[in-house]
C-alpha cells in the first residue's frame, strides 16, 4: 500500500491484493477482540485488584490470546473467500488506497447482497458486540473509581483506562461506518477517508498513545527533543 501511494504506478497484482486483503481483514478483526480483551483486563485490574492475578492467570491469558486471533483469521477466511469469488467481469481498476471488501464489492458485475448481509453480520459481531462489552466494561469501571476516595488514586485509575479509551474510539467508530452497512450506501471518497483512519492513522497514532504513558519514554522522548532543538538552534 505504501509503494503504492509513494509510486506514479498504482498497480498490485491479483495475488497481492488478496493477500492484502486477507492480512488486513486477518488483523482488523483480531483487533477488535483484543480490544476487548484489553477492557476486560482493566476492568479485572481496577474493580478486582485482590483478585487480578487469579482472574488473569497465565493460562486464561493463553486462552484469550489464542482465542483471539483464531477467530480474527477465521473471520478473514470466510470475508476473502466471499469476496475474491465474485465476479467482476474483468474490471480491474479500483477506486481505494488498498484491497478491501466494500471497494472489491463495488467491482462485482452481480448482485452482492449475499456479500452485503454477511458483510454486516459479521461486522455486527466482530464490531458491535465487542463495543457494546467495552462500553458495559467502563460502566462498571468509572462506578469503582467513584468509590475511590483519594483523587491520586483516582488519576491513576482514569490514567490507566485513557490510552485504551483513545484507541478504541479511533478505531471503532471509523471502522463501523464502513462495515456495517451496505456497501452500496456509501460514497468512495467517504470510504476511503474512513479507511485511512483505521487503517493508517490509528496504527501510527498507536504506539505514542500507549508507551506516553510511561515516565521513562516521556522522559526519553523530551531529551530527545531538547537535543534536537539545542542542535538545531547551534
Amino acid at each position: 500500500m505504501l509503494v503504492n501511494l509513494r509510486g506514479q504506478e498504482k498497480i498490485i497484482s491479483y495475488g497481492g491484493c488478496v493477500a492484502q486483503l486477507y492480512i488486513f481483514l486477518a488483523l482488523g478483526s483480531t483487533e477488535c477482540i483484543l480490544l476487548a480483551i484489553m477492557a476486560f483486563d482493566r476492568y479485572a485490574a481496577i474493580c478486582k485488584p485482590l483478585h487480578y492475578p487469579i482472574i488473569m492467570n497465565q493460562r486464561r491469558c493463553i486462552h484469550m490470546a489464542a482465542g483471539t486471533w483464531i477467530s480474527g483469521f477465521a473471520n478473514s477466511l470466510v470475508q476473502s473467500t466471499l469476496t475474491v469469488v465474485t465476479p467482476r467481469c474483468g474490471q480491474k481498476v479500483m477506486d481505494h488506497f488498498f484491497c478491501e471488501v466494500p471497494a472489491l464489492l463495488k467491482l462485482a458485475c452481480t448482485d452482492t447482497r449475499v456479500n452485503e448481509a454477511e458483510l454486516n453480520v459479521l461486522g455486527a459481531l466482530l464490531l458491535l458486540v465487542p463495543l457494546t462489552l467495552i462500553l458495559g466494561t467502563y460502566v462498571f469501571i468509572a462506578q469503582a473509581v467513584m468509590r475511590i476516595r483519594s483523587a491520586e488514586s483516582r488519576w491513576k485509575a482514569f490514567n490507566t483506562c485513557a490510552s485504551h479509551l483513545l484507541v478504541v474510539s479511533l478505531f471503532y467508530f471509523t471502522a463501523i461506518s464502513m462495515y456495517v452497512q451496505p456497501p452500496s450506501s456509501y460514497s468512495h471518497d467517504r470510504g476511503k477517508i474512513m479507511a485511512l483512519f483505521y487503517g493508517i492513522v490509528t496504527p501510527t497514532l498507536n504506539p505514542f498513545i500507549y508507551t506516553l504513558r510511561n515516565k521513562d519514554v516521556k522522559a526519553a522522548l523530551r531529551r530527545a527533543l531538547t537535543k534536537e532543538f539545542w542542535v538545531k538552534t547551534r
